[in-house]
């Protein structure tokens, strides 16, 4: 699939680093928006509408995760996250706020922009697929316009978030093991890794946030599976 020509957005304040990402996401062909500070990257996300964003957690003006809640709040975009820290509830908080996946640095640039054309990979698998409603019980996807509603109250979900819930929907009461959810949802290549398993259940918790505990159940050591008409 060609996904040459999106749109991204890199916000980073260290400007070697930007320039850097810039750079190579420009040579797959991306037309790239840089922000250095947290206002700027919100204007930025709102004038440009950017297909995907890559975000630094550590930014002037206020922080990545501010970032992350008020494009979210403004209309679902992916966003990949960066930090400096290995740590595990920056990553946690991270996704909680909307991101889809998240890199620690240092990284290499190979591995940013093969996450970058996953996710966008996902996006596209995602939204080629119109016009169907799912209904399960008191849940109602629709797919088209990428809304959920449960017991008729709407809920506001992030991509990932959508994409998580329509893969379990489809296929209701399967138990789908966290190494296949990496695969088939956030299209990654290494699979059973601790991080993947920890971005795998922070997604988990923020549906049964979002839409009700009792819908994704858990089932251990293996992974989850959607109560389809509860």
């Amino acid at each position: 699939m060609e996904l040459g020509g999106r749109r991204v957005l890199v916000v980073e304040d260290d400007g070697t680093i930007a320039a850097s990402i810039a750079a190579r996401l420009r040579a797959e062909g991306f037309t790239v928006d840089v922000a250095h500070d947290g206002p700027a990257a919100v204007e930025a996300e709102a004038a440009a509408e950017p297909d995907l964003v890559v975000l630094d957690v550590m930014l002037p003006g206020f922080d990545g995760l501010e970032v992350c809640r008020r494009i979210q709040g403004r209309r679902p975009v992916p966003v990949l996250m960066l930090t400096a820290r290995a740590d595990e509830t920056d990553m946690l908080v991270g996704l909680g706020v909307g991101a889809d996946d998240y890199l620690t640095k240092p990284f290499s640039m190979r591995v940013l922009t093969a996450r970058v054309h996953a996710l966008l990979r996902r996006v596209e698998r995602s939204s080629s697929v119109a016009g169907t409603r799912i209904v399960l019980g008191d849940l109602e996807i629709d797919v088209d316009q990428r809304r959920v509603a449960r017991a008729g109250v709407a809920a506001q979900l992030t991509p990932i978030e959508f994409d998580l819930l329509v893969h379990f929907a489809r296929r209701p009461r399967a138990v789908q093991p966290r190494e296949r959810l990496l695969s088939e949802v956030w299209d990654w290549d290494v699979h059973g890794t601790s991080a993947g398993t920890r971005a795998v259940d922070s997604h988990i918790k923020a549906l049964r946030r979002k839409l009700g505990a009792d819908l994704i159940r858990t089932v251990h050591g293996v992974g989850y599976a959607l109560e389809a008409g509860s």
